[in-house]
């Protein structure tokens, strides 16, 4: 089986299930990375619901990244910790599923997601049915072994300057082979929209410290995303440009930037990110 379902998978076992309607799940962050990325808890939760809505189709449609229209960010999660990991879904049929969903740590919220929608497609694409359900009876039992996930290198986010107009530009080469390709799919490899979202994140981040007051200190800590969009698969070996602009600014107390990504000529993706000082979050 290879990196299937241990280079990209967050969801150890699937603790509670009505499918279409809602579901819990935990996950064990193993204690030897580094770090583990808000990114990766926001997939943790979409990947919960994927397992529900799944299974609501008899595994025959898989929901991909589309819309989000909230991300709130409670606080950072630390390797060593487990996530619990909860959704409930709105609305579950072949065309798409709505749903909203959280992540806690010892019963404290680091995560929440709200009014997601999420394109469901033919499962043959990306998967073999037949090793998706029984991955799913694994999960629903007693779980899988924690501490599979191997980490990840992020891919560089190549910085430019900021030009007249405001705006800060990067790019980011997608690899043409890495390990969470085999797991984001086997059939047919797209870069994970949540990787996506992070670099959009840094780029944000990056773009408030050059923006606010340089007599400020406080470090700036992810307050919210809303508006994220993804309107296209991006594949192996693609070149991303992106974008950021600044959107409104309360003096040095924070930044609400806008970021696009572009991909051959077209926007792919979108968001607004709101950083602001550590105390006031």
């Amino acid at each position: 089986m290879g990196d299937h379902f241990s280079a990209f998978s967050f969801v150890d076992r699937i603790t509670e299930l009505q499918p279409g309607l809602r579901a819990r799940g935990r996950f064990w962050i193993p204690d030897r990375l580094h770090e583990f990325p808000s990114c990766l808890v926001a997939e943790a939760v979409g990947q919960l619901a994927a397992w529900a809505a799944m299974a609501a189709l008899a595994f025959q449609r898989r929901p991909v990244a589309g819309l989000v229209g909230r991300v709130e960010f409670s606080g950072p999660v630390r390797p060593g910790q487990i996530l619990d990991l909860a959704v409930e879904l709105e609305s579950c049929d072949p065309d798409a599923v709505a749903y909203r969903g959280w992540a806690s740590v010892g019963g404290s919220p680091v995560l929440r997601l709200s009014q997601c929608v999420g394109p469901m497609l033919s499962m043959e694409e990306f998967d073999d049915p037949r090793v998706v359900q029984d991955q799913f009876g694994l999960l629903c039992g007693a779980g899988t072994p924690p501490g599979r996930f191997p980490g990840l290198t992020m891919p560089e986010l190549l910085l430019g300057e900021t030009f007249q107009s405001g705006a800060l530009r990067a790019v980011l080469e997608i690899p043409m082979s890495a390990p969470f390709f085999a797991d984001h799919f086997p059939r047919r490899p797209v870069f994970p929209g949540s990787l996506l979202l992070d670099a959009k994140m840094r780029l944000a981040a990056e773009f408030a410290g050059r923006v606010l007051s340089p007599v400020e200190t406080t470090p700036l800590v992810y307050s919210q995303m809303s508006d994220v969009k993804l309107r296209a698969f991006l594949s192996p070996g693609q070149t991303v440009e992106f974008d950021a602009r600044l959107l409104s600014q309360a003096g040095s107390r924070g930044a609400t930037v806008a970021v696009a990504a572009r991909a051959n000529g077209k926007q792919v993706a979108g968001a607004r990110v709101t950083l602001l000082p550590q105390e006031a979050t």
